[in-house]
């Protein structure tokens, strides 16, 4: 499975933030697999993420740079989970200074790249691949719906920040958001901060990049990957998702070797009737408060429904980490029927056990991934970031999802919640059947042919075409 020196040479360049490194990461297994010449650029502390693409590959080059400072991260800070949301833009502008770094590393190259791969939060390396002479592709983590709406966004936040409700009338069924349901940057810019204002600029450049590549398939976002190569203007918008179920047998493994509870969790599982089980996970970032952690104990104690919930290992003011907390008691109480699990969780193997019937997420897109294509009912929580917008492509246009809550602060009503619950995992909610169908969607664009699978394999033979005129 190790990629050939004989491929196009491409430069890739995650963002440091779990949910935008899996995926990125994902990709470019698929791409080593099918013959590129690929280094990847990393800080240093975020090598170890590394370790399982690099052991399928080890012909995978790395180009190790020094994480830049930045006056509002502590120096022990190269990654988003070790700060929250907050750091995005601070790592952001940080990362901006390995410009000339990469482009000092590039000229001294025997045989540099012929193609700039990076993610979507990277926008300035817009201007360094046009800089090189090469094409720069954006890489986007998150879904095209809510890329349709954060390009609005960008280039009319004047306007934008001063609504309460915004609408969209350009996009496909012209959506209305309260702007409490959008991005928080819409709240957070300052026109007269330059990092605020080197923030904006980088995602106004990925509207100018030689190309786009989604973690999306047709069955869940055709409408607005049609309407993305309508507003670019060229052919160049591939979606090449589901990404951790591309490739089949030759997918990525994500198993945690430092917290692996899969066997014990598995053999949980086995015990319980199909479709049984609500998984409750709200991804690697946000963290509940005390009072959303005792409605949401209570609601799945009073559903009377089997669960397994993740909670998080944060850090307290004083430096140390603890984990979210479940009232007193809770644990004991629900110990016939629920597990705990505290930290990493194996997530796709949990949604794709045939006990699981139900998935209460925040929606970040990977959960959403993960969970429409184990054909799990998602109960969804949107909290922040693309989230409400994942959140009402779900729930309003698929019909695959029910709204249980929404909101980052909101404390849920624990009855209302049990009877959400309730609802979702009855086997006749119309909602159930639909998922499955959208399953099938996805399962088909992965297949050898399907749309997906198609759009990879586009992608390779323009990058092997940009090799080619490289040697002309």
């Amino acid at each position: 499975m190790s990629s050939s020196n004989q491929g196009a040479h491409i430069l890739i360049f995650p963002y440091p933030a779990q949910g935008h490194m899996l995926p990125m990461l994902d990709l470019t297994h698929q791409l080593a697999i099918r013959g590129l010449t690929i280094t990847i650029l990393v800080t240093p502390k975020n090598l170890q993420t590394l370790d399982p693409l690099l052991s399928s590959h080890p012909s995978i080059q790395t180009l190790v740079l020094p994480f830049p400072h930045h006056s509002s991260l502590p120096s022990s800070v190269e990654n988003v989970r070790d700060v929250g949301n907050i750091g995005n833009v601070p790592i952001t502008i940080a990362l901006g200074k390995l410009h000339d770094p990469i482009l000092q590393w590039f000229k001294s190259h025997p045989t540099p790249p012929v193609a700039l791969l990076s993610d979507y939060f990277l926008g300035w390396t817009n201007q360094l691949a046009s800089q090189l002479g090469i094409p720069r592709i954006t890489f986007f983590s998150s879904g095209a719906f809510f890329t349709c709406v954060l390009n609005n966004i960008w280039s009319n936040m004047e306007t934008v920040r001063t609504l309460s409700v915004v609408i969209f009338p350009d996009l496909p069924r012209s959506p209305t958001f309260p702007i409490d349901h959008l991005t928080s940057w819409c709240r957070q810019y300052l026109q007269s901060d330059p990092d605020w204002v080197f923030f904006r600029h980088g995602f106004i450049a990925n509207m100018s990049s030689w190309g786009w590549v989604f973690n999306a398939f047709d069955g869940l976002e055709r409408e607005y990957l049609d309407h993305l190569r309508k507003t670019m203007g060229h052919i160049h918008v591939w979606q090449v998702g589901p990404l951790h179920l591309l490739g089949g047998e030759r997918t990525l493994d994500r198993v945690n070797p430092e917290s692996d509870l899969s066997e014990d969790v598995m053999k949980w599982l086995d015990g319980c009737p199909d479709g049984s089980v609500l998984y409750v996970c709200f991804g690697s970032q946000k963290l509940l408060k005390r009072d959303q952690m005792e409605a949401l104990a209570y609601g799945l104690e009073q559903s009377n429904f089997r669960f397994i919930w993740v909670v998080k290992l944060a850090m307290d003011q004083h430096g140390g980490y603890a984990y979210e907390f479940t009232p007193d008691g809770f644990e004991d109480r629900v110990s016939a029927r629920g597990i705990i699990l505290k930290g990493w969780a194996p997530q796709v193997m949990i949604l794709n056990h045939r006990a699981v019937g139900g998935f209460l997420s925040h929606c970040g897109w990977n959960s959403v991934l993960e969970g429409v294509t184990a054909g799990v009912m998602i109960l969804a929580w949107p909290m922040e970031g693309d989230q409400f917008v994942t959140a009402r492509l779900l729930v309003e246009n698929m019909g695959v999802a029910i709204c249980v809550c929404e909101g980052a602060n909101t404390v849920p009503n624990s009855v209302k919640l049990a009877r959400a619950i309730a609802l979702a995992m009855s086997r006749d909610i119309p909602q159930r059947l639909r998922v499955e169908e959208l399953r099938g969607k996805a399962m088909e664009a992965i297949r050898a042919g399907g749309s997906s699978s198609k759009d990879l394999d586009g992608l390779v033979r323009e990058l092997a075409q940009l090799q080619v005129k490289q040697c002309e």
